[in-house]
């Protein structure tokens, strides 16, 4: 049963991932269209433009254009002459010769290489009289009549895309939402039938009792319980070395626990166990996470990151990979859409084919989110996500971990030291130290409590 349910799981999955990227689909055929139009659009307003132009500028910018081209291969031509005297002058000095010659052969070079260019500037600005000499007239009724003719063109297409658009976006989505539907049906039924004894209240997306993990003698999390309810978002916090990144990865099984009880509800309502499951699997069933230190691939662009993010969605098989049958370029098509929208949803547009390597550590970070959404997660696990951002960046990524939460309906535990960040944004928050708990409340609740006063000052507040 359990091979079947994640099969119907991960199908699922994959169908809203479908379903969800349709938008963006058609908003790139969209562009296409657009971009074709104002190509033919720019073809045909050449000339009026040409004959409208102030042509005394016009040639002064192709000339200018002539002469920097010019000039970038004049540069490496002198950085050439240079090195050729430096090497000379080097090797007299060595052998203890004059090496006066090496210099006024680099002076006299660099003279013929003025000389050329001095005659190049001369020739483009002969170029330049005789382009004026020949177009002295300006006229800009051509333009002024046919610009406003092609700009309502272009707007009355863009009207009519949206509205063709957005009828096949509606009857494409609803053909999925049958799909989706009927698999959620099935999935149901499935687990009537095959009920399990794992139960938790409605508003509970995951259940953690007595939770522990020892490393031999080391008890990193000694007996902890707490729920976290659906669509908040849940602060765990603590000293160093209190155990809180031990929790998230005993959450996500990078670690199998010594003992405890970690129930999870999926998207589709499903009560599993967590540790039935193997850690490659964890993410199938709704459950990202990011990392203390930046995790993303550096050697690549920031889009290939996210596409490698979600390779755990695919459903085609090895065979359909092998033979890149029609399934798999859905797939891929589907994929590569959904990475799309959310570049642009993180702000990342401009980042999108820019190696990871070199660039900001606050665009990493929202890089790492936008991995963990291109999962479709259910419940996401942030463990530090303001490490090293400053006051603003910090404050950006309160209000983007809010949208989050709103716009993809989900739930957000989140591990982190920056206290006025935790107080800001938690609905609920779960203080630990030493593996065992502290408190637990709200953020006016933690802040009075003299058990966690006295973890973090030492002191128990008074």
């Amino acid at each position: 049963m359990g091979k079947i349910s994640d099969n119907l799981q991960q199908k699922y999955n994959w169908i809203r991932t479908i379903h969800d990227g349709v938008p963006a689909v058609y908003q790139r055929k969209k562009e296409k269209a657009l971009g074709k139009f104002t190509a033919k659009a720019n073809r045909k307003l050449y000339k009026p433009a040409f004959l409208a132009c102030d042509k005394e500028k016009y040639a002064a910018c192709q000339m200018d254009t002539a002469l920097q081209a010019y000039d970038v291969k004049a540069y490496l031509s002198h950085r050439a002459v240079q090195h050729k005297a430096a090497k000379a002058i080097f090797k007299a000095v060595k052998k203890g010769e004059d090496w006066s010659g090496a210099l006024e052969a680099m002076q006299n070079r660099n003279a013929v290489l003025l000389g050329k260019r001095q005659k190049r500037v001369a020739a483009l600005q002969k170029k330049k009289d005789t382009f004026l000499a020949k177009h002295t007239c300006t006229d800009a009724t051509a333009y002024d009549v046919l610009k406003p003719q092609l700009q309502a063109e272009y707007d009355k297409l863009s009207a009519n895309l949206d509205v063709v658009h957005q009828k096949k976006i509606q009857k494409k989505q609803a053909k999925l939402q049958l799909r989706m539907n009927r698999l959620s049906k099935w999935s149901t039924k499935l687990r009537a039938r095959h009920a399990k004894d794992y139960q938790i209240p409605e508003n509970v997306v995951l259940h953690v009792e007595g939770l522990k993990m020892y490393f031999s003698g080391l008890k990193a999390v000694d007996d902890l319980s707490f729920d976290v309810k659906q669509g908040e978002i849940f602060g765990l916090i603590g000293p160093n070395g209190a155990g809180k990144t031990t929790v998230f990865n005993c959450i996500t099984q990078f670690y199998k626990p010594t003992d405890g009880q970690l129930l999870f509800r999926t998207r589709s309502g499903e009560v599993i166990r967590l540790t039935d499951y193997p850690v490659h699997d964890i993410i199938l069933k709704g459950i990202a996470r990011t990392f203390q230190n930046v995790e993303v691939v550096k050697e690549v662009s920031v889009l290939e990151n996210l596409l490698i993010a979600a390779t755990r969605q695919y459903t085609s098989r090895l065979v359909t990979q092998m033979f890149h049958l029609p399934l798999l370029h859905r797939e891929e098509k589907a994929i590569r859409a959904r990475a799309e929208q959310i570049l642009k949803y993180m702000d990342l547009s401009n980042y999108r084919d820019r190696l990871c390597w070199g660039l900001p550590y606050g665009v990493l970070k929202r890089v790492e989110i936008a991995r963990v959404l291109m999962c479709n997660p259910q419940l996401i696990i942030l463990d530090e996500p303001a490490a090293g951002l400053n006051e603003s960046e910090t404050r950006e990524l309160a209000k983007l971990i809010n949208r989050i939460r709103t716009d993809f309906h989900c739930t957000i535990l989140l591990v982190e030291h920056d206290m006025s960040l935790v107080m800001n944004i938690c609905d609920h928050i779960y203080a630990i130290s030493f593996g065992k708990k502290l408190a637990e409340g709200t953020a006016a609740e933690i802040q009075s409590s003299k058990a966690v006063q006295e973890a973090y000052l030492g002191t128990g507040g008074e």
